[in-house]
């Protein structure tokens, strides 16, 4: 008996070891586990050698049609490892080229449990089938195949590839064998597309949905992993439906949509009759009944709870106005149930978020003050520890209070917006002085106007000023200035007063000095006829006084003042009459 050849780094699913070869066969072992692969000689049937990313690899067709492929040989181990292979098991090494081009389009070889992408006849790489764990057809033409992760611990073991795409453009004829006669032909023929073709070969081939052992009862095709389902949730949405809903480890890929979770929704009324397909060993074990006549929903989560050996969350003592345990809320603009649970929030959608109250740094409230038939509903902002904020808006008010007080019960930090009020309250800013302000100004107008007459009263003195100087005889007399309506307007209007002598002043050069003696006189007459103290705030008065005593020439009267002097007015007269007078 020869002795066995050895060579090391040889490489099997990622994990390293080392292979030996002996007329009996060959064996493999790896360096960091127990683990062995044997390989009879009587059962290698062909041998193949091709080149790889780890060096060169060593393919074994064995008669069972299993495959076996070690990788990592070196180019100068091709001549011995062909001289053990013919004179142990009198297999050829047979030489496979492989296409190094890096195209993109070629064409797809189903070689056994292989999918060979072959360019220019040769082939590019190849995909075991039994690790496709899903095959979908997005849109017409592309075929997207998903590949289960594997469960190694290996730290050798980091990236691996989930998923790729097929893109089968055209159509092909597919001729239906159960037609009677041949006659039509043609007519039984029928064309769909080639990714159609392609996604059923894929089905067919990688066996995607066949599942190992007994089946105990069976329900629409979805393929879980039980090992993958971390949390069991119960849930009743109203009083018709409820939702029980799997949480999962790793997603379910639809496409590029990954899936956390499966939610099923039942009715409530709803009731199944089920017989179980197992043992008297199986129902002692988990817990189950051979025989089931109850609500669908109940009999799922029952088998489920069983098989997974997961606990059933369900609502915890939080109620809404209406009794439920949920709340409507939008997430962006997804509508869904808000549950609160004894150690979560739960958001149930068609991608449902769960967030635990030991990772929520605080809940606020906004909008919570706001006014107004539009306004009936608030915004919930959860933020996390670790960052992202879940924005939970268009709340009933009516839920606010029981919100609050279940969160400050959790110990949760919950913060309220301010109010409108209390953002003016802290501005400085009173509603009620504002309408004192408001009430001032109204009483205010009620009164003689002392702003708006003094306006009034220089828009008359500038039409006064034009007709002076167009003509005499259209001033004003000193006898008006010395009737009584012309002392009660001054003494109304003291501010009014001084704004009359600052404006004569600066048009100092042009209006007439007959102006400024009228001024002045009639300001004798308030200080001689007034009656109030305000006499006694209108200090331009004097000065008023002062300019025309400075001015000692002798001036010029105009004709119209001993007319005016003949012509009395009443006393009593208002003001305006003025103006009349100037007009005519």
């Amino acid at each position: 008996m020869s002795a066995a050849t050895q060579f090391d780094q040889i490489y099997i699913n990622n994990e390293v070891g080392k292979v030996r070869i002996a007329s009996s066969g060959m064996a493999w072992k790896g360096n960091d586990a127990d683990k062995m692969v044997t390989m009879p000689g009587p059962d290698i049937k062909w041998a193949q050698w091709l080149r790889v990313a780890k060096g060169f690899q060593l393919r074994l067709g064995m008669s069972n049609h299993r495959r076996e492929k070690l990788d990592g040989f070196d180019r100068d181990d091709h001549d011995k490892v062909s001289s053990l292979l013919k004179n142990h098991f009198s297999v050829t090494l047979e030489t496979k080229d492989v296409s190094f081009r890096g195209w993109n389009w070629g064409q797809t070889d189903f070689q056994g449990q292989e999918l060979a992408f072959v360019v220019a006849d040769r082939t590019a790489f190849e995909l075991p089938l039994e690790k496709v764990s899903n095959s979908n057809i997005a849109g017409r033409t592309e075929v997207s195949l998903e590949f289960a992760t594997s469960n190694s611990k290996s730290g050798s073991r980091e990236d691996e590839m989930v998923e790729i795409r097929f893109f089968v453009p055209g159509t092909q004829t597919k001729t239906n064998s159960g037609s009677d006669a041949g006659d039509n032909q043609q007519d039984e023929d029928e064309e769909i597309s080639a990714a159609q073709v392609f996604h059923d070969q894929i089905q067919e081939k990688a066996d995607i949905g066949e599942v190992t052992g007994d089946i105990i009862l069976s329900f629409e095709e979805v393929p879980v992993v039980y090992s993958t389902i971390s949390r069991l949730f119960l849930l009743p949405k109203d009083e018709q439906s409820i939702m029980f809903i799997l949480a999962l480890n790793s997603p379910i890929r639809q496409g590029q949509t990954r899936y956390h979770y499966l939610v099923m929704a039942f009715s409530v009324d709803e009731e199944i009759t089920a017989e179980l397909n197992i043992t008297e060993e199986q129902e002692k074990n988990y817990g189950l009944e051979r025989k089931y006549e109850v609500p669908t929903y109940q009999l799922i989560s029952t088998i489920f709870r069983a098989l997974v050996g997961k606990k059933i969350t369900q609502p915890g003592s939080y109620k809404n106005r209406d009794g439920n345990p949920n709340v409507k809320a939008h997430m962006k603009a997804v509508q869904g149930d808000l549950f609160m649970l004894d150690k979560h929030i739960f958001f149930v959608t068609k991608s449902p978020t769960l967030i635990a109250f030991a990772d929520i740094h605080s809940i606020s409230f906004s909008r919570v003050g706001s006014t107004g038939t539009s306004q009936r509903t608030f915004d919930m902002a959860v933020t996390t520890r670790d960052g992202p904020e879940h924005v939970f808006s268009t709340i009933s008010k009516d839920e606010q209070d029981n919100l609050q007080k279940y969160f400050e019960d959790k110990k949760v930090r919950v913060k309220v917006a301010p109010t409108e009020e209390e953002e003016l309250e802290a501005l400085g800013v009173d509603d009620d002085d504002d309408d004192e302000d408001m009430a001032s100004v109204d009483s205010s107008d009620s009164g003689p106007p002392r702003r708006k007459g003094g306006d009034d009263d220089d828009e008359s003195s500038e039409d006064e000023d034009f007709q002076a100087s167009s003509s005499d005889e259209g001033s004003p007399s000193e006898s008006d200035s010395d009737s009584d309506g012309a002392a009660t307007a001054s003494d109304a209007s003291g501010d009014r007063d001084m704004v009359k002598k600052k404006k004569k002043n600066k048009d100092k050069d042009g209006s007439p000095k007959k102006k400024k003696k009228k001024a002045a006189e009639g300001d004798d007459m308030d200080v001689d006829g007034a009656k109030k103290p305000k006499k006694k705030k209108v200090k331009k008065d004097d000065n008023a006084m002062d300019v025309d005593g400075d001015d000692d020439k002798p001036k010029p009267k105009p004709k119209p003042k001993p007319k005016a002097s003949t012509s009395k007015e009443d006393p009593d007269e208002p003001p305006k009459k003025k103006m009349k007078k100037a007009d005519d």
